[in-house]
């Protein structure tokens, strides 16, 4: 029998009801597609049990904060924002290991959750957009997803995680078949760990933000060129490299920007995609036009297996 997503949400909601029953719980929110569809699972199953936390670590998009906090008021999902910048930057001063830094960002957002759901009074649940990828990767050790092997062995809160065995591409249809918004729907994927595993080498808030300009004239120039729709997913990453370039006819020392595009069916596999040459080329011109700090702009053409999506 073929698998049918509303069908899946009927037993969803069902099972979500008879384990929360009227107890509360609070749901980490990032914008994400996996962590919305269950957010809104939830709050179907179980009306006004919900409360979201959006955990503003600084390790997001350009303006995607604002964004997603008014994606969440417009479909009526109750939010608490946390602004904790600091502390993550804090927090991951001077890691350079890739694992390292989904572990503590993955325990900061729990402790982080734990705290703010204890300002809401008794809560017992944690809702977290977990899906089945996540657990093969993190069971085959292939990396830690902030909400499988990231989480703290010692937890305040009981888990729920309706999307647990369900692949991306599955998450979406259950998302359009509960009606929320298409713009949502097919948001890229992000990793839960954000930028920091797009910023190769220890993290700061003057690599992030330059890494933020990279992505977004990524973003911008693939939107542009009419290709949004046709890659799965696509991003800069910002090496931990130099290399010499020159400017005003002078030698300079400057960053090294990667950009990778990827389709995907699962997440388990992934096949670089063959990028039009003149989006490329626009690409590295504007990169390397706007940003003075960059000297160099490469293109990763590896597929996964070997390489991972991210490079972190």
């Amino acid at each position: 029998m073929a698998w049918d997503a509303n069908v899946f949400i009927d037993e969803a909601i069902s099972k979500i009801s008879s384990q929360i029953g009227n107890k509360k719980a609070v749901c980490g929110l990032s914008g994400g597609v996996d962590s919305s569809v269950a957010a809104v699972l939830v709050a179907k199953a179980v009306p006004g049990c919900l409360t979201g936390i959006y955990v503003n670590t600084g390790l997001m998009r350009l303006d995607e904060t604002e964004e997603v906090r008014k994606s969440y008021e417009d479909m009526g999902i109750p939010i608490i924002y946390v602004n904790a910048e600091d502390y993550f930057l804090e927090k991951l001063k001077g890691v350079t290991e890739p694992e390292t830094k989904r572990k503590i960002v993955g325990e900061g957002f729990i402790r982080i959750f734990e705290q703010e759901a204890k300002k809401l009074g008794p809560i017992d649940f944690l809702v977290q957009g977990t899906i089945y990828p996540d657990v093969l990767e993190s069971e085959k050790g292939q990396k830690t997803h902030h909400n499988v092997g990231g989480l703290p062995e010692v937890m305040g809160l009981a888990l729920c995680e309706p999307l647990y065995h369900l692949y991306k591409y599955e998450v979406r249809e259950v998302g359009l078949a509960l009606g929320m918004p298409g713009e949502l729907i097919n948001r890229q994927p992000f990793p839960g760990p954000g930028l920091s595993v797009r910023c190769l080498g220890e993290v700061n808030k003057e690599k992030l933000d330059l890494l933020r300009r990279a992505d977004f004239i990524v973003r911008d120039e693939i939107k542009n060129a009419g290709l949004a729709k046709s890659i799965w997913q696509y991003m800069a990453i910002l090496t931990d490299l130099r290399s010499t370039g020159i400017r005003d006819e002078k030698r300079v020392y400057g960053h090294v920007i990667a950009v990778r595009a990827v389709n995907s069916h699962d997440t388990s596999h992934a096949e670089w995609y063959k990028m039009p040459l003149e989006v490329l080329a626009k690409l590295s011109s504007r990169i390397t036009k706007e940003m003075p700090e960059v000297a160099r702009v490469v293109y990763d053409i590896t597929d996964k297996p070997v390489g991972t999506i991210e490079w972190e």
